[in-house]
């Protein structure tokens, strides 16, 4: 990337992040506040930019914001260890399959209510007795 500078507007159309997200990066510390133009606009460099997509892209793929410090710490580092990055993408993974799990479950037994519910206009319905039940 060139020296030059790009506004939020510009940088939220080039990366795909809304000028919002953006704005509340910068609020949480993940993107360090950029220049200002003499006018007060936010100036992004090419290295701003490349760290948004970073936290983009760690978004996109479920990371917490918490794990996004991480990995930015990681990035920060006088020596990136790939060690350590691995160690977070196999914990966040972990998650990701026990979730999916919870979700199978949870799409068995509503799928099992379901098809005890006639659906039909009447007063007995077995999905709300399912979920009165303690």
């Amino acid at each position: 990337m060139s020296d030059k500078r790009l506004t939020i507007g510009k940088v939220a159309d080039q990366t795909g992040c809304h000028i919002e997200t953006i704005r509340y990066y910068e609020k949480e510390g993940l993107l360090p506040p950029p220049d200002r133009s003499q006018g007060g606009n936010r100036l992004y460099t090419a290295s701003l930019i490349e760290r948004l997509v970073f936290i983009r892209r760690s978004r996109e793929l479920g990371f917490s914001m918490i794990e996004i410090r991480e990995l930015l710490s990681v990035v920060d580092g006088d020596q990136v260890s790939c060690e350590r990055v691995k160690h977070l993408a196999d914990t966040h993974l972990d998650d990701i399959r026990s979730k999916i799990s919870d979700l199978r479950r949870m799409e068995r037994t509503l799928k099992t209510l379901s098809n005890q519910c006639s659906g039909d206009d009447v007063p007995e319905c077995p999905i709300i007795e399912a979920l009165q039940v303690n």
